[in-house]
């Protein structure tokens, strides 16, 4: 495959995770999986989250690009 002449595309989604940074990248990179042939890479664009009333990180969100070889 490598060496050979081929197409991407790049998506954006957004993963989110109850406990890590990590959690949410997976939970993006599983679904998108779940809808996406040939996943090649993913970069990471933006973290950020929700802060509950008690103060602690509630929610961990990624914006992530992930990408896909085109067919053909």
């Amino acid at each position: 495959m490598y060496g050979e002449d081929r197409i991407y595309k790049k998506v954006e989604i957004i993963g989110v995770s109850r406990t890590s940074i990590e959690a949410a990248v997976e939970t993006a990179v599983t679904k998108a999986r779940a809808s996406l042939d040939k996943l090649s890479w993913f970069e990471v664009k933006e973290i950020r989250g929700h802060i509950g009333e008690d103060g602690k990180v509630a929610e961990y969100q990624v914006a992530i690009k992930v990408a896909f070889q085109l067919k053909g």
